[in-house]
């Protein structure tokens, strides 16, 4: 799943949140919602009543969402603030936090009444989220300079609105968003602006964490890209009267990236390391609750483990090839020259999917939806600003049929320094043998599978969006590898294995990198050697962990360990009577819950609720 979809679905503050300036008495704030969300398609009246009662506490969130972060809550499905943009206005951020205090005490209000116990875990589920959104709010001001990566905020808020999944209703609003964006609207300065007055002012007060230079030269390297992205959607969608305003945005967005130049980059700090308070809460908002050193080390036993298991099967697959080399890494390049070209990567995606659907319904693995999935190639701007294979996950509130889709990307920005319209192709994506695990994690069974589960179950909007974390999203999309892997052929297997490989090699590099063990260049050639990844793809990765997303790339291996814990604990208890089609139907109902709650549903909800031998 991608780090923007993350950023869009989880409750995890940002520097940069709420709409701009207050709008005059002409343009007041759309009102709170008078009616509870549903995280589902089905009507309120078909959801369980503990459900109903759980989404009209979870308003109470949902309205400061709303108020503060309204791009967010538009991806969510709340329609009312299509219009609304991030507030960079001074004391935006104080202002947020006393409202998720205010939040927290009508919550804990509503707590001390009620009785059921799920509508309890909910609202504890709510209290934690708002509580994470103030701390590491007060954490940012505490330690950083607020620096707003401003064209990939405004592609964003624009791409959420300007999407074929979005009604066509929708849409138009993209337009007010982009003149508020511009400040052509009254009430509104341009967003440019705002951000670049906070980011000077930011720099001049002493103490605080400086943006990374390697962040910055990223940004500026794809800024331009991205910025031709936005012209392209409201081309694509033919919103009339975008032309001006556009011109006058990017001409804005333009100077803030010459006094990203000329005034940030000399202040800019050469490493990238967070301070540890900074690190500690990343992990935890990711729901990693290992601490860093203890995390590397289990990481690193479980590399070395899966490197003798991809040796052992790197020689089936070279003997039965005739390949000269029986090791696996000059086995895993052998079959990465088996590329996929130009039209014939979606035709094989799709087929594959029919393959896999195939296996998951012959295994009894888990239960598929009826209709089908969505894949889909990146456009240029995304894979600038999301340069992996990843799952946008459909609307969870009020969802009228909207759909997730597995976005696979072509090509990958180039590194900072290189020419503005450079790419650099991967092989890692494009070869028949990745299509296995990678349509596994991104579609079904993983992401797709699970995000529908949210929308077409019924599941409480506290445990579908505010209990959300990278953990327990990414730990089934790796879990869901694992249950294919029997079923795959052995090059299918060896490269699942790969990808595995990487992410335990992500839980040891991210905290190693951000301790200073381990130096970039030293994490780029282990990741083009060990991995064996391409160029590219190892650059955004060490990107990733540097400063994309420092303690994200951890979630994956952590929340993939505590579920196949769970799994062989419910074994070891049910013995002949376990049924993975069962768990993992049971699994997947219960929401995106951290691995603590889910193992507490499993063992209190599922294994009492079987059958006796």
């Amino acid at each position: 799943m991608s780090l923007r979809a993350l950023r869009l679905l989880a409750l995890v503050p940002l520097v940069a949140c709420a709409r701009e300036a207050p709008p005059p008495a002409a343009a007041p704030a759309p009102p709170p919602s008078s009616a509870p969300a549903a995280a589902a398609s089905a009507p309120a009246q078909r959801l369980p009543a503990w459900v109903q009662r759980s989404n009209e506490h979870a308003e109470v969130l949902l309205d400061v969402l709303a108020r503060f972060s309204p791009e967010h809550a538009g991806a969510l499905g709340i329609e009312r603030v299509d219009r609304e943009i991030t507030d960079l206005s001074p004391g935006a951020p104080a202002r947020e936090r006393a409202a998720y205090r205010a939040a927290i005490a009508e919550l804990e209000e509503r707590r001390a009444a009620e009785e059921d116990p799920a509508v309890l875990e909910d609202l504890q589920i709510l209290i934690d989220a708002a509580d994470r959104a103030v701390r590491g709010s007060e954490l940012d001001e505490r330690h950083r300079v607020p620096y707003v990566h401003a064209t990939g905020l405004v592609f964003e808020g624009i791409a959420i609105l300007l999407d074929d999944r979005v009604a066509p209703s929708r849409r138009a609003a993209a337009l007010t968003r982009l003149r508020r964006y511009a400040g052509m609207e009254a009430g509104y300065e341009p967003i440019a602006e705002r951000a670049r007055a906070r980011l000077i002012e930011g720099l001049e007060k002493p103490g605080l964490l400086a943006p990374s230079r390697m962040e910055i030269e990223r940004h500026l390297s794809t800024n331009a890209r991205v910025r031709e992205g936005i012209g392209e959607l409201f081309r694509k969608y033919a919103i009339e009267g975008h032309e001006a305003p556009l011109a006058a945005l990017t001409r804005q967005l333009e100077a803030y990236d010459a006094a990203l130049r000329a005034d940030v980059l000399p202040k800019a700090r050469t490493g990238f390391a967070l301070p540890p308070p900074l690190y500690a809460f990343a992990l935890e908002a990711y729901g990693v609750d290992l601490p860093p050193a203890e995390l590397a080390r289990s990481a690193r036993a479980a590399f070395r483990d899966l490197q003798a298991q991809m040796q052992e099967l790197a020689a089936s697959v070279a003997r039965a090839r005739g390949l000269s080399s029986s090791d696996y890494r000059d086995v895993i390049r052998a079959l990465k020259k088996e590329q996929l070209v130009g039209e014939a990567i979606l035709p094989h995606y799709k087929e594959r999917l029919a393959q896999i659907e195939a296996i998951i319904r012959r295994e009894r693995l888990v239960t598929l939806p009826e209709r089908p999935a969505r894949i889909r190639l990146g456009t240029a701007a995304e894979s600038a600003e999301t340069p992996a294979p990843h799952m946008r996950p459909p609307r969870l509130l009020d969802n009228r049929g909207e759909e997730g889709e597995f976005v696979l990307p072509l090509s990958l920005p180039a590194p900072p320094g290189a020419a503005p319209d450079a790419q650099q192709k991967t092989d890692d994506f494009t070869h028949a043998a990745a299509s296995w695990t990678l349509t596994a994690h991104e579609a079904r069974p993983g992401h797709e599978l699970q995000f529908a589960s949210l929308v077409e179950r019924g599941v409480s909007v506290a445990r579908a969006v505010f209990a959300m974390n990278s953990a327990n999203v990414e730990g089934w999309g790796l879990y869901a590898e694992a249950i294919l892997l029997p079923f795959m052929p052995p090059e299918g297997q060896l490269i699942s294995l790969q990808f595995r490989l990487l992410r335990a090699a992500r839980a040891f590099l991210d905290p190693e990198l951000q301790a200073g063990t381990i130096t970039p260049a030293a994490a780029r050639a282990l990741l083009t050697q060990d991995v064996v990844l391409s160029a590219p793809f190892a650059q955004s990765e060490v990107e990733r962990y540097t400063f994309r997303a420092p303690g994200q790339a951890t979630s994956y291996f952590y929340g993939f360990t505590r579920l196949m814990e769970l799994r062989r604990e419910v074994e070891s208890m049910m013995g002949a009577r376990f049924d993975a089609q069962r768990f993992h139907d049971f699994v997947l109902a219960q929401g995106i819950l951290p691995p603590k709650l889910m193992r507490k549903a499993v063992l209190e909800r599922f294994v009492r609720a079987q059958p006796a031998p």
